[in-house]
């Protein structure tokens, strides 16, 4: 079973993110690195913020980040979600991409366990519309 239901159909992507979510379809997690200034950022856009180059390289992210940040929601959002108040919406960040973060949820982990700095591990799930994305589960030892 998903985190999320079904209900909450998922991404739809645009122009400037659609190549994130293609490589998300192929298991991959990719962040947009500039093709001048080398500078990662997220989410993604046609022009670097950093130096204003249009050059784009997309690479491939570790499976592993660190929780930088949470969130335990409990008044669902929306009416499908009243189902599984509580649940968390995590940042997740990824030192080795100078410190990207990613919006999303930890799907393994009872709220009252989540901390700022647990180290987690990439987890794919489909969303409502059949499109993959990427969760995290806590990071196994070892």
């Amino acid at each position: 079973m998903a985190y999320l239901p079904n209900e909450v159909s998922g991404p739809v992507p645009n122009d400037a993110d659609r190549m994130f979510w293609h490589y998300c379809q192929q298991h991959e997690l990719r962040f947009q690195q500039c093709g001048s200034c080398r500078r990662f950022r997220h989410p993604p856009t046609p022009v670097c913020p950093y130096c204003r180059s249009f050059e784009i390289v997309w690479v491939r992210a570790p499976d592993t980040g660190a929780v930088f940040s949470f969130t335990i929601v409990h008044h669902p959002a929306h009416p499908a979600m009243k189902a599984v108040v509580p649940y968390n919406i995590v940042v997740v960040d990824f030192p080795a991409c100078d410190h990207v973060r990613l919006v999303s949820n930890l799907i393994d982990v009872p709220p009252q366990e989540i901390r700022i700095g647990m180290e987690v591990m990439l987890a794919w799930e489909t969303a409502g519309n059949g499109l993959l994305v990427p969760r995290f589960k806590r990071k196994q030892p070892g």
